[in-house]
């Protein structure tokens, strides 16, 4: 059951109002997952090689476009 009536809102409105509650949370509020935090790990060893393989936003663009014309 809503405690708030936002069935007046649009998908904007509504998707705002998300972003302001989740902007309002302070990360140490909600604790990771070990599942999580073995991910962030996992990420930030091989995040040196990841950055040298990787490609900037104007190539991506660029290829995402060629293969989704």
């Amino acid at each position: 059951m809503a405690t708030i009536d936002y069935s007046h809102m649009t998908p904007a409105e509504k998707l705002a109002l998300i972003g302001e509650i989740w902007e309002s949370i302070e990360a140490d509020a909600i604790p990771l997952t070990e599942a999580q935090a073995a991910e962030i790990r996992r990420r930030l060893e091989t995040l040196d090689d990841d950055i040298r393989h990787g490609m900037d936003a104007d190539a991506l663009e660029a290829e995402l476009d060629r293969r989704f014309p």
